[in-house]
Order: structure tokens, then C-alpha cells, then sequence
């Protein structure tokens, strides 16, 4: 977003992303050709639409340059004294303007169904996009700004095609047929009645390229804003608690403040589209009366002829005028697409792979891991690690020492820079994606659900989980009593994403959906840290089955909860600073017996 200062700084956060990147990529115009005619393609989809309304179209267009001729032969057959020859004139003249109106009705219709077909595909194949691609991608843009291609800018497309498209094709025709029938009454007069075109091209072409970068630029910062809304409505009772309203209000208004200059600035160039275009035609109307008249004296022409000049000039100023009047929505709709198609052109979550779970032992091992979310700042080091199957592991350290890093990289939610992730001795590249995660459940810190019933919410990490299966899922995780004290049990509906529960609600029924997975590999990220000390244990003693026979690798800040673990990881910059059981890891008196003295002790080190 070139030539864009101050750009607001949103901090968009994926849940379970920690230690992800937080930078946002600028974007470049893409060329409008390119954009155009992948708009085409979606046009082409609707082949026949597209011809019944071209035909409609053409039909609207012959209506309309054929009515000046039948006026000038009815003023001419007026002016011979022809009264008996003027009923059949008059009758095919109401004739064409009946047809007229109809075709235009059935343009409107056909160019509103037209555009929500193309819509409807444009908006599915961009919701296909958004849910394949990288979570790297998601972390670096905000939010607001990828919902606002798929609302703001697809609807502008939407519009266009309903509004402007005919009358785009439409002018253009008209113009092309208006110059046609004035080239057939006198050539000399519509020659210097054409000579205004130069002007309205030269015109055209200069205020385009200025218009197309404010339209271009007003999405822009169309999407800037609704991230920042978006990301203050999301955390406003911390927004409250921190009394940062005026703040916030501050920084919105800054936003709010270079979209209203920059709309301001694309509204009136697109405005002056047409006022211009009107002092050109009005030039042109001079240029008819005058030599028009000269004509008409010497006889060359008749004042019929003159008449009907007259009206084809009007007729040839008016579409250029209301392509003019579009014109600042085709560009936006224009710079819309290239946004929603620089997306779709992004490149899509590498899903492939051979080798299936089926037979999983669950054996995780690291080689020589080093990643990096920003070039040059590195944030594993080397990281080699040996899970067994059925074993539980622990990571532990300071916060930004690469602990849910290891579980990203896992997930393949990134990709490492070097080294190997294996598991059972394969290389999780060669693992197909779907099959990994299928194989794996993850409860992460930051509790997500969905506006849907409870028990949608629990078999949304496995669809073929039977009723029996979740309600045995809910008793092991402490879930059922819980779930039983509402009013419609497992029917319930969690209102905004499960606003309607506290936190440690939440959290039991993420962990709850983990059971219902059935996984080969668990990962527990910071899964208890929202509930209460009694749930907490009773949680600890339901997942003594979970784990059985299942590899286990918890991140965890209570050290309480993994003093049972096989295998203690002890994280520190990167680096594994040590390794061994609780016991083990106290009698050595490192980082982790740090740790351990600084929550339980109080001691300050």
C-alpha cells in the first residue's frame, strides 16, 4: 500500500499463534487487465446469461438510435403535407419506444441475476481460499481487512455488474450506432459532430488514472478500518477495564479521518466525470445548431434530418455521460477485485503427502530444528527431541523461550527452516496434512468455539462421532454435570461463540471435544490454565485414561500439572537448557528448579 503513511497498527492475534509474527505485508495495485480478465472468467461461467442479455441489450440499443429516424420522417412527412402517411409513422414510433421500455426491463433484470450468480461464485471461491490458506498468511494481515474483500469489496463487484455493466455495454453500443445513423443521414455533419470525441477521450484518459489510484486507495483504508473496529469491538472490556476509550477513539478517528479525505477526493473526481462530459456535449450541440441550420438553407439536408441530429447527439452524449457516472464504480469495483484476486492468487496450505496414520505409534522425533517466523531473527536453535510413543512430555520456560512454537511446527501450522520433524521415522512433509491433524487434537489457551449447539461444538473434531460416543467423552473429561444444568443439555446453543459461558466452561468443553477426537497425538497447550484448582485436578485424573497409550506433549506454566510427566523439557531462548523427570530436574538445581522455587517458593532468584 504504496504512498499510505501512518498506517495503523493492528495487532491481530490467532488463537494458539504466540509466538507468530505480527507484521502486516503492503499490497500493490495489480494491473487492471489482468484483473479484468479474470473478472471474464467468471462471466464466462454464465455463458448463456451473458448472450440473452447482450441480445436484450442490442434490442435496447436498436430501439433507441431507430427512434430519432422514424421522428425525423414524421416531421418531414408533416412538412410535405403526407397527413395521410403520418398515422403508420406515428404507430411504429410507439411501437419502438413500447419495445424499448420492456428490453430495458428485462436488462435490469437479467444484469441484477447475472450479478448475483458471478457474486455468489466469486464470494464461494474466495471462502474456499481463505479456510485453505497458510496460518502464516492469516497471522500477517489483519482481520478486518480479509473480511472486508470478502463483504465491502465483493459487493461492489456486485453492484457494478447490476448497475453499470448495461449501461456500459449499452452506452457503448448506443454510441457505436448513434455515429452509424448520423454518418447515414449527412457524413458532413456528423463528422463535426464527432469532433468532440477527441476531446472526451483525452478527457477520459487523464481523470482514469488519477481516479483508479484514490478508488484503489479508499479500499485500502476501507479494510484498515474495519480492522481496527474489528479488533476493539473483539477486546473491548480490556479496551474499558484500561480506561483507553479516548485512546482507541483517537486512533479510529485517525483511520476514520484518511478514508473520509481520500473518499472525498475519489467521490469528486468520479462526480466530475459527468459535468465535464456535459460542457463537451453541450459544445457539440453548438457545433449541430450552427452548421446544422447552414445545411438545411442550402438544402443539403431537411429539418427533419436537423431534428433528428439534434436528438442523436443528445442520444450520443448520454451514455458517454452515464458511462461517466459509473465510471468511479467501476473502479472501485475494479480495485476491489484486484484485492480479492491478489488473495486468491496467494498460495494455498500445502496439503500433500503419501503417507497415511493409520498404524501410528505415535514417536515424535526433532533433528536439527531451526526456525524463524522473521528473517534474521531466529527462534529455535538447533532443537532435537525424542517423544516415545505413550510417553507424556512436558515443555516448560520462561514465556517466548519457543514452547507453542514446537506445537505449531508439529501441527505443520508453519514450516521449519532446517532440520526434520518425524514421526514413527516420517518426514511429516511426506504426511499428508489432512491426515496429521486428523491424528492429532490440540487444546490451545485461547478457547474457541462456535455460535452452534454443544453438541455440534464437541463433534466438530470428529464428524463421525456418534451421540453415545460425546456423552462418554463429557463424563471423562468432567463435562457431564456440567452440561446436564442446562436448560437443553447438549442442545444448548452457545450465543457469540460461547460469550454465554465463563472461561472455565470454555475451556472444559475444548478439552471435551479433545476426547471426542480420539487422537494418536495430544497436544495440550496451557489446557488447564482457566480453571479451578478442584477442576483442574479432576481433569488431571481423567486424562490419566486419555493419555493411555497415546503420545502426550503438554506446554504448561503449572508446574503442578506436569510433575507426573515421563520426559520434562525445560525451554530456554530457543534452546533445550535441560531434560529429565521432576525429581530428577530438582536435584540438579537448574532453570527448571528455578522455575519450580519461584511458583511454589516465592524465592526470588
Amino acid at each position: 500500500m504504496s504512498g499510505i503513511d501512518n498506517k495503523p497498527k493492528v495487532n491481530m492475534k490467532i488463537p494458539g499463534m504466540r509466538g507468530g509474527p505480527r507484521n502486516y505485508l503492503t499490497e500493490k495495485p495489480a494491473d487492471t487487465g489482468k484483473t479484468v480478465k479474470s473478472l471474464l472468467k467468471y462471466f464466462s461461467d454464465e455463458f448463456r446469461l451473458v448472450l440473452l442479455l447482450l441480445f436484450v441489450v442490442v434490442v435496447v440499443v436498436l430501439s433507441t438510435v431507430s427512434a430519432p429516424g422514424l421522428q425525423s420522417k414524421a416531421i418531414d412527412t408533416i412538412a410535405a403535407g403526407r397527413y395521410s402517411d403520418i398515422g403508420g409513422v406515428l404507430i411504429a414510433m410507439a411501437g419502438i419506444y413500447v419495445l424499448l421500455s420492456l428490453s430495458t426491463l428485462f436488462q435490469n433484470i437479467l444484469s441484477a441475476e447475472l450479478s448475483q450468480r458471478i457474486v455468489r461464485k466469486l464470494r464461494s471461491d474466495l471462502f474456499e481460499k481463505i479456510v485453505n490458506l497458510p496460518i502464516k498468511y492469516i497471522d500477517n494481515h489483519p482481520h478486518g481487512d480479509i473480511m472486508s474483500r470478502m463483504t465491502n469489496d465483493v459487493e461492489n463487484i456486485s453492484n457494478t455488474v447490476s448497475q453499470s455493466l448495461g449501461a456500459l455495454v449499452s452506452g457503448v453500443l448506443t454510441i457505436a450506432g448513434t455515429v452509424f445513423m448520423m454518418v447515414y443521414f449527412c457524413p458532413s455533419l456528423a463528422l463535426l459532430s464527432c469532433t468532440t470525441v477527441i476531446l472526451t477521450v483525452v478527457v477520459t484518459k487523464v481523470l482514469s488514472g488519477i481516479m483508479r489510484r484514490f478508488f484503489l486507495k479508499r479500499q485500502i483504508l476501507l479494510g484498515e478500518l474495519n480492522s481496527i473496529v474489528e479488533e476493539k469491538v473483539t477486546g473491548y472490556k480490556t479496551v474499558v477495564a484500561y480506561n483507553r476509550q479516548e485512546e482507541v477513539i483517537a486512533q479510529f478517528e485517525e483511520s476514520s479521518d484518511k478514508l473520509t479525505f481520500t473518499g472525498i477526493a475519489a467521490e469528486t473526481l468520479g462526480g466530475s466525470m459527468g459535468p465535464i462530459m456535459n460542457v463537451i456535449n453541450n459544445i457539440g450541440f453548438v457545433i449541430i445548431a450552427a452548421f446544422g441550420g447552414l445545411f438545411a438553407l442550402k438544402g443539403i439536408i431537411s429539418i427533419g434530418v436537423v431534428s433528428a441530429f439534434i436528438v442523436y447527439a443528445k442520444q450520443f452524449g448520454r451514455p458517454i455521460n452515464e458511462i461517466a457516472q459509473v465510471y468511479g464504480q467501476i473502479q472501485t469495483a475494479i480495485a476491489g477485485a484486484e484485492r480479492i484476486f491478489a488473495l486468491m492468487e496467494e498460495q494455498s496450505e500445502d496439503k500433500s503427502g503419501t503417507h497415511d496414520m493409520n498404524e501410528t505409534k505415535g514417536v515424535i522425533t526433532f533433528k536439527d530444528v531451526n526456525f524463524s517466523y522473521h528473517e534474521g531473527k531466529q527462534v529455535l536453535f538447533d532443537f532435537d527431541l525424542e517423544v516415545f510413543a505413550g510417553h507424556k512430555v512436558a515443555l516448560v520456560g520462561a514465556t517466548g523461550s519457543g514452547k507453542t512454537t514446537v506445537v505449531n511446527l508439529l501441527m505443520r501450522f508453519y514450516d521449519i527452516d532446517s532440520g526434520e520433524i518425524l514421526i514413527d521415522g516420517v518426514n511429516i512433509k511426506d504426511i499428508a496434512l489432512d491426515e496429521l491433524r486428523r491424528s492429532t487434537a490440540i487444546v490451545l489457551q485461547d478457547t474457541v468455539l462456535f455460535s452452534d449447539t454443544i453438541m455440534n461444538n464437541l463433534r466438530y473434531s470428529n464428524e463421525n462421532a456418534t451421540d453415545e460416543d460425546i456423552i462418554k467423552a463429557s463424563r471423562l473429561s468432567n463435562c457431564f454435570n456440567m452440561i446436564r444444568r442446562f436448560p437443553k443439555k447438549y442442545d444448548t446453543m452457545l450465543t457469540a461463540a460461547g460469550q454465554n459461558l465463563s472461561q472455565g466452561q470454555r475451556q472444559l468443553l475444548s478439552i471435551c471435544r479433545a476426547f471426542v477426537a480420539d487422537p494418536k497425538i495430544l497436544i495440550l497447550d496451557e489446557a488447564t490454565s482457566s480453571v479451578d484448582t478442584r477442576t483442574e485436578k479432576n481433569i488431571q485424573n481423567a486424562m490419566v485414561n486419555l493419555m493411555k497409550e497415546r503420545t502426550s506433549l503438554i506446554i504448561a506454566h503449572r508446574l503442578s500439572t506436569i510433575q507426573d510427566a515421563d520426559l520434562i523439557v525445560v525451554m530456554d531462548k530457543g534452546r533445550i537448557a535441560e531434560t529429565g523427570s521432576h525429581e530428577e530436574l530438582i536435584k540438579k538445581k537448574g532453570k527448571y528448579y528455578e522455575l519450580y522455587m519461584t511458583q511454589f517458593e516465592g524465592n526470588a532468584i
